[in-house]
């Protein structure tokens, strides 16, 4: 057994030993997780952002007006840093590629606020992002807990892209091009792909269109008439095989098989406005061309079409027909929009005309499509609040000349064209949504691709997209607006928008978006519009038509 004073060194011993032990404890614990003899939790110096600011202005999360290329940025932290760090590791402003801006920092206030300076000047028109990263410390120790990122978009930069030519050399540049989608991209019967990534997918409208051009390219002399002429033989014949609904074509057809290719679910049948597009450049053909053999082939085809028939028992022609849907789509077409063509070829058949009473009581809806309010201080003569989107002055007015073009509704329909335009240019300066991208040079609804799809973009529809054919088509009704809008498309943003068949076709700042597609019913107004507006060729040969002034009459359409 031990003995008294030896039964106490034990304890003693072992109280040593345990005060040792949690000395020992206690600095391990101090050293690895920051706690104090009095504390022993875990604490973390935290860095916080007081504020950033781009060119002076508070940023939040994203900025909505533009910045100057040679923006700076300056942040303020709440302890001062530690400006041994690699700040290049913690701190980047990237491009929409990811790729980051080479900056210079400077520090002030006690090394508390952060200026960043990018060494060259940004890009015009791109989405930009601030980003601080977890890991940046102050001097003390204290980190920033969790990335911030901190959006902006540039104006547009003043480098021209291309070289300058003259007004009318820039005109042929722009025409040529864009004649390459509707010759070389062409499908080999001739019919016009929808878009660059259809192969086989070719439209009815976007052919009429395409006819068209063809004669634009044979009168600059892009290719020869003979060419010409052949290549507008070769879709007719193809036409004439085609699935055709009551004489009508469809929205879409397979060019290899001539068989009708569904636009939506029971669009698969007649499409009498796609129809009245192609027709109308069938017609304008004919008379560019004056070639006989032409001229029966494709009077056969117009007059064969049951135009009438699209009444359905009613006031108004409708939209869709088809074998297996009949009209369930129930769309009529009614006024104002991108048809008025085709009540004028609806009235001029022969067998299967349309009356004056037709074009009152179902396009003009008895006058109820007269519109007449001010919209930016410009009057819009007809059609929705601040007119929609451009096509539907447009598309019409390809072939049919507004100027002096009266009925009982309107004195004129060439301001309808004006107007229209002026006013969505108008929008497009006011900007009231504050998307980057917007100005006088740049500006331009209508329907086109978008980042997320396809819509028809108007003042009412505004999804920060802007689309050339807008402005371009428009040249004939605006052309110093026009001008402008194309001098900007081309020499700033050319190396974003020009390409193998002239302007892609559309682009949103905003989502960092410039398309890669081409569609035909976007190229054709550019090409076709410029036309006009140099040597008004389309309207020319158009009205020559004894179809289209037989059924202008007949509506009571005449000029003044």
């Amino acid at each position: 057994m031990l003995r008294g004073y030896e039964v106490f060194g034990v304890l003693v011993l072992r109280l040593c030993f345990f005060v040792f032990m949690k000395k020992i404890l206690m600095v391990l614990g101090f050293a690895f997780l920051g706690c104090s003899e009095e504390n022993e939790e875990p604490r973390i110096e935290v860095l916080n952002i007081l504020s950033v600011e781009i060119d002076g202005v508070p940023v939040a999360s994203i900025i909505p007006v533009e910045m100057p290329l040679d923006a700076k940025f300056t942040i303020r932290f709440s302890q001062e840093l530690d400006i041994k760090s690699d700040f290049k590791s913690f701190i980047s402003v990237l491009n929409r590629n990811r790729e980051s801006a080479d900056i210079d920092f400077v520090f002030s206030d006690q090394n508390k606020t952060l200026v960043l300076k990018p060494k060259e000047t940004l890009r015009g028109f791109e989405r930009y992002t601030l980003v601080l990263r977890r890991g940046l410390i102050s001097k003390k120790g204290g980190v920033l807990a969790g990335e911030k990122s901190y959006i902006f978009y540039t104006t547009n930069d003043l480098v021209n892209k291309f070289p300058g030519i003259s007004d009318d050399e820039l005109l042929d540049k722009v025409q040529v091009q864009t004649f390459r989608y509707f010759w070389d991209f062409a499908h080999s019967s001739g019919m016009i792909r929808e878009r660059n990534t259809s192969p086989n997918t070719v439209t009815t409208g976007g052919t009429g269109f395409g006819l068209m051009a063809i004669t634009v390219g044979v009168e600059r002399k892009f290719i020869s008439k003979n060419e010409g002429l052949e290549r507008v033989k070769n879709v007719v014949g193809f036409l004439e095989k085609a699935d055709k609904y009551k004489g009508a074509f469809s929205h879409w057809y397979d060019g290899n098989t001539a068989k009708t290719q569904p636009f939506s679910a029971k669009d698969n049948g007649a499409d009498l406005v796609e129809t009245s597009f192609l027709m109308m450049g069938l017609l304008t053909a004919v008379e560019y061309f004056e070639d006989a053999d032409l001229k029966s082939r494709v009077n056969g085809l117009y007059q064969n079409i049951e135009w009438n028939y699209f009444l359905n028992y009613s006031e108004s022609l409708y939209w869709h027909w088809s074998p297996e849907y009949n009209f369930d789509l129930q769309l009529k077409i009614q006024g104002w929009n991108e048809a008025l063509i085709t009540y004028i070829l609806a009235a001029g058949s022969d067998k299967y005309s349309i009356s004056k009473e037709n074009y009152t009581k179902g396009w003009t809806r008895s006058g109820a499509f007269v519109n007449n309010n001010l919209y930016n201080n410009v009057k819009l003569p007809l059609g929705p609040d601040y007119g929609g989107p451009l096509f539907i002055s447009q598309y019409t007015f390809l072939g049919i000349n507004p100027n002096g073009l009266r009925d009982d509704y309107v004195g004129n329909y060439a301001e309808q064209c004006k107007n229209h335009t002026l006013i969505n240019r108008a929008y497009c300066i006011q900007n009231p949504n504050k998307y980057p991208g917007f100005n006088s040079f740049s500006w331009g609804l209508t329907a086109s691709d978008n980042p997320t799809g396809y819509s028809a973009h108007s003042p009412r529809n505004d999804l920060g997209v802007i689309t050339p054919a807008a402005a371009l088509g428009s040249f004939a009704f605006t052309p110093v607006e026009s001008q402008e809008a194309l001098e900007f498309f081309y020499y700033k943003l050319g190396d974003k928008l020009w390409g193998e068949y002239g302007f892609r076709d559309a682009f949103s700042v905003k989502e960092n978006w410039y398309a890669g597609s081409y569609l035909a019913i976007d190229q054709g107004p550019i090409i076709l519009g410029i036309e006009n507006h140099r040597t008004g060729l389309l309207w020319k040969n158009c009205l020559k038509n004894e179809i289209v002034r037989k059924g202008m009459a007949k509506v009571g359409l005449a000029y003044f």
